[in-house]
């Protein structure tokens, strides 16, 4: 098996990884604490699963990036990155970026800290606010997602 193989079967791997991990928490976590079906401390139960989903959504993102990063050289596909027909291969992009961005800067530095004052003053406000991002996250991510298996498999908009 060469190397762009093994790099597109685990980019693949870790972007169902990733994503998921988002639907999974947009469409069964957050609306579950919300509703107070994990217990009355809402803060408790949701830093308590993205504690330990956290390091998993950081994994994959980083896989994604080498992975992407790699075929993208490998297969010196950088001139389609000058193209329209390409616009999924700019979406990609662009949602990785967010995504390390989130995951690795404002997460840890920023809205952990205010995110807890937030929910320990107004729950319902943070709770509903943090359920609206996700949802936005995840249509981003399920465009995308859209976008690049139809974009490589000859699908192009234009």
């Amino acid at each position: 098996m060469d190397g762009v193989v093994v790099a597109r079967t685990l980019h693949i791997l870790a972007v169902v990884i990733w994503i998921g991990g988002v639907s999974m928490a947009t469409t069964v976590v957050i609306a579950a604490i919300r509703r107070g079906d994990l217990g009355s401390d809402r803060l408790k139960a949701f830093q308590t699963i993205e504690r330990r989903f956290v390091w998993q959504a950081r994994a994959a993102v980083i896989l994604v990036g080498l992975t992407g990063l790699y075929m993208t050289a490998e297969l010196d596909l950088w001139d389609r990155f000058r193209m329209a027909e390409f616009w999924w291969m700019h979406a990609m992009v662009c949602l990785w970026l967010l995504f390390v961005f989130i995951l690795f800067v404002a997460e840890p530095f920023i809205l952990h800290r205010r995110f807890h004052r937030w929910a320990t003053t107004a729950p319902d406000v943070a709770f509903a606010w943090l359920h609206r991002v996700h949802w936005i996250l995840l249509a981003l991510a399920l465009i995308t997602v859209f976008g690049a298996a139809a974009g490589s498999h000859g699908w192009l908009l234009f």
